[in-house]
C-alpha cells in the first residue's frame, strides 16, 4: 500500500454563538485539515491549532509549515506499514504535537480504512461482556460552556443544555469570574456533574479561590495553573479535596506519569491533539488505567472530521468520565461530515461503526469553508 499525495486544507468554520475563555472570545475556528489518498482509499485529519498562540504555542501557520516542509515529505518518502510507525517517523521533528496528530490522524483512517475496520476497533476498544468482546455503542459526553456575562446567564445557558440531554457540565473560569458562577450553579442545579477549567489563568498565590470550591462537589479542577506546570499543581493538589485534572501540562505518556506519580494531579485530560496523535492518546490512557486515575477525551472544536476520532478514542475503557464531545450543533450550523453528532436525550453519543472515522466528509460543506488548499505528490 501506497500514500500518492497529500492535501492541506485551511478552513475558518463560523461558531453559532461567541465562546469565551480566559485566553479570549472566538466566533470562528480555523483548523487544517489533512487529506491522503493511495490505493484508491481517502484518510482525513484534522489539526486543532488555532489562528493564536493562546492555548498553545502552535499556530495554523505554524502547523502548515511543519507540515509542508517535514512531515508530509517523511511520509512521502517512506513507506509506512501501520499508521503506529508514524510516530517514531516523525520523532526528529521536534514538538509540534498538533501538526504531528493532523497528518497521524488521516493516517489511521486510511490504514483503518484499508482493512475495513472502524477507528474504535483499530484502538482495540472491545471491552468484555460476559464471555465475549463487543464494541462500544456510545459513550457519555458533556458540554463546555464559555464564560458568561452574569452567573444568571450562565445558569439559563446551562439549563438549555441540561434539557437537550446533556449529563455533565464543565464551566469556564478565570479570575473574578470564578467561585461565584460555581455558586451560582450549585445553587440552582445542587446534583449534577459539574467541573470547571481554568485554562492555567491562576497562580499558587490563588489558592484561597479554589479551597473555596472545594466544598462544591465538583468532578475536578482542570489545569488551574501555569500551562508547562507540574510542580505547583503538586503544592495545590495537596491542599484541596477535590482532584485536579491536568491538560495543556501533559503532552506525552512520560508527563503523565511524572504528574501522576508525583500528585500533580489525579485525573487527566488526553487530546489527541495536544499529544502528538492517537498513538500517544492510547499510550496515555493505558499508563492512567495502571495508576487507577480515570481519563476523558477534551475537545478543540472540532469540526465532524475531528470529533469522529475523539469520539472513537473516548469508547477506551479507561475513559471513565464524560469527554467535551457535544452535538455539532453546539458549535456549527453546518458540519463538514454526514451523518452529523447527535447527543440523545440520556446524554449519549453514538460511537460511529463504518470503515475509518465512520462519517462522510461532504464535499461542498468543505469547500464553503476552504481558505487555502495545498497539494503535495509522491515523487
Amino acid at each position: 500500500m501506497t500514500i500518492e499525495r497529500i492535501e492541506l486544507r485551511l478552513i475558518a468554520m463560523p461558531l453559532v454563538a461567541p465562546f469565551e475563555t480566559s485566553f479570549g472570545i472566538e466566533t470562528v475556528e480555523e483548523h487544517i485539515i489533512v487529506r491522503v489518498d493511495g490505493d484508491g482509499i481517502t484518510g482525513w485529519g484534522e489539526c486543532v491549532a488555532s489562528e493564536g498562540p493562546w492555548y498553545s504555542y502552535e499556530t495554523n501557520q505554524t502547523a502548515w509549515h511543519v507540515l509542508r516542509d517535514f512531515l508530509i515529505p517523511l511520509v512521502l518518502e517512506n513507506e509506512l506499514r501501520a499508521p503506529q510507525d508514524f510516530p517514531g517517523l516523525a520523532a526528529r521533528v521536534r514538538g509540534h504535537n498538533m501538526a504531528k496528530a493532523g497528518l497521524e490522524a488521516a493516517l489511521w483512517d486510511w490504514f483503518a480504512k484499508a482493512q475495513n475496520k472502524s477507528l474504535a476497533e483499530m484502538f482495540n476498544a472491545a471491552q468484555q461482556v460476559d464471555a465475549t468482546y463487543v464494541l462500544p455503542q456510545e459513550i457519555t459526553v458533556g458540554v463546555s460552556v464559555g464564560l458568561q456575562a452574569t452567573p444568571a446567564a450562565l445558569v439559563e445557558q446551562v439549563r438549555g443544555f441540561l434539557s437537550e440531554g446533556y449529563t455533565r457540565i464543565k464551566i469556564k473560569i478565570k479570575p473574578q469570574r470564578d467561585v461565584a458562577l460555581v455558586r451560582a450553579l450549585r445553587a440552582e442545579f445542587p446534583t449534577i456533574r459539574l467541573q470547571v477549567d481554568a485554562n492555567s489563568a491562576y497562580t499558587l498565590a490563588d489558592a484561597d479561590i479554589f479551597r473555596a470550591m472545594d466544598d462544591a462537589n465538583l468532578l475536578l479542577i482542570e489545569q488551574p495553573l501555569s500551562n508547562d506546570d507540574i510542580f505547583q499543581h503538586i503544592k495545590l493538589q495537596r491542599e484541596l479535596k477535590t482532584a485536579i485534572c491536568l491538560d495543556e501540562s501533559i503532552h506525552s505518556a512520560e508527563d503523565a506519569e511524572a504528574a501522576l506519580e508525583l500528585g500533580a494531579c489525579r485525573i487527566i485530560n488526553i487530546k489527541p491533539g495536544r499529544v502528538g496523535g492517537f498513538t500517544q492518546a492510547i499510550k496515555i490512557h493505558d499508563l492512567a488505567a495502571k495508576h487507577n486515575a480515570p481519563v476523558w477525551c477534551g475537545g478543540m472544536l472540532e469540526s465532524g472530521i475531528g470529533r469522529a476520532g475523539n469520539v472513537a478514542i473516548a469508547s477506551l475503557p479507561n475513559f471513565t468520565l464524560p469527554g467535551d464531545l457535544s452535538a455539532s450543533r453546539r458549535y456549527y450550523q453546518t458540519d463538514i461530515v454526514e451523518p452529523e453528532f447527535q447527543v440523545n436525550a440520556q446524554g449519549k453519543m453514538r460511537v460511529p461503526t463504518g470503515a475509518g472515522i465512520g462519517v462522510e466528509v461532504v464535499q461542498k460543506n468543505l469547500d464553503d469553508v476552504t481558505i487555502s488548499t495545498r497539494m503535495f505528490r509522491k515523487k
